[in-house]
């Protein structure tokens, strides 16, 4: 019987994740999702792949090679991997590139480019790739945040952009004097998605400086937070975070911010700082949350209280998601496992 735990790591190989911004496929570009070590690029032809960074021939990394019209060169001998599908289509050394062996190829991921960022998923999808429908009808411009690392997890990321009743104590710079007392949250949850609307009084800080408006959360699990804010005189805006884990406990925060096209507040670059801000302020906080993962199998007390209804909610959108892994899953995992361990020879390929 697999634990939490091992339910939340096998739902989240099955979700999306980014895994790099659009803006920087100028070169590849490299991440770790849950441990698998990737490469990301954009071809000469437009086209942008998401694979796996180690070179089968000799474990060159495939990040510092050289993208062709529909391909990428392995750096160390040259082989080249194909961006469609991730077959080995040249090898320089020999000259009949007839007997390229036909097992050689490296493994691809889907690649999807979606507010501002380039989006895998490591196994077969559980979940439809984030297409939020109270985005749908507007034309936004996004911006994608610089990422940050950070030693906490999705679950633990996702509820601290949530959370509201820690802006008094860990955002004073950059919200102003807010009151610690919250007042009751109109949250809903239908399935993995969690909705929340709350008034903005702007206050003092630099982080609301267009005025009142209305805040509309969302929430999906596993890794999507958002607050949609509409102003009645300037437009909407959008910020959004999409934690990408490296590790069960560790992620890359890929971010970004969006301004309705013709929005006439604050700028999209003045929004990014003042988002930044607060980023900046959280960090140091959640990396010293223990555990740095949301204790799924409750290995460690907690209490609650109403002002957490919305991060309770996600948690229970995150278990929905868990269901939804195959039982045969735990299953092939185990197996693997032990097909590892067994200590069992590979067979060499050899070009003939």
């Amino acid at each position: 019987m697999p634990t939490n735990r091992e339910r939340a790591e096998a739902a989240m190989r099955r979700s999306w994740f980014p895994v790099a911004r659009i803006a920087d496929l100028d070169k590849p570009q490299t991440a770790v999702l849950l441990g698998e070590n990737l490469v990301i690029y954009r071809d000469r032809a437009g086209d942008v792949a998401v694979m796996a960074r180690r070179c089968p021939h000799r474990g060159g990394d495939l990040s510092i090679g050289e993208v062709h019209e529909n391909s990428i060169a392995c750096s160390y001998h040259g082989w080249e991997f194909a961006t469609n599908g991730g077959a080995c289509v040249r090898i320089p050394s020999i000259p009949d590139q007839t007997k390229i062996p036909p097992k050689a190829k490296i493994k691809t991921y889907p690649a999807v480019l979606r507010y501002g960022h380039v989006w895998t998923v490591l196994e077969d999808p559980i979940t439809e790739m984030y297409d939020l429908p109270e985005w749908r009808q507007t034309e936004f411009e996004w911006l994608a945040g610089e990422p940050m690392d950070s030693h906490a997890g999705v679950g633990i990321t996702i509820e601290n952009f949530r959370d509201v009743a820690h802006f008094p104590f860990v955002h004073k710079v950059s919200m102003g004097p807010t009151p610690e007392v919250v007042e009751p949250l109109d949250v809903r949850r239908d399935g993995i998605d969690v909705w929340m609307e709350r008034p903005l009084d702007a206050g003092s800080g630099e982080w609301a400086g267009d005025g009142d408006c209305m805040m509309y959360y969302h929430c999906v699990a596993p890794g999507l937070a958002s607050i949609t804010y509409d102003y009645e005189r300037y437009g909407k805006r959008i910020v959004a975070g999409f934690p990408s884990p490296v590790a069960y406990d560790r992620v890359k925060i890929f971010w970004g911010v969006a301004n309705e096209v013709g929005f006439t507040g604050t700028s999209l670059e003045e929004n990014l700082r003042l988002e930044t801000m607060v980023y900046h302020e959280d960090l140091p906080i959640v990396e010293n949350i223990e555990p740095r993962e949301i204790p799924w199998d409750h290995e460690y007390q907690e209490f609650s209280v109403p002002a957490d209804v919305f991060t309770l909610n996600y948690r229970r959108s995150f278990m929905e998601l868990m269901t939804r892994v195959p039982a045969e899953a735990f299953a092939d995992e185990s197996a693997g496992a032990e097909a590892a361990g067994s200590g069992a020879e590979r067979k060499l390929a050899h070009v003939g």
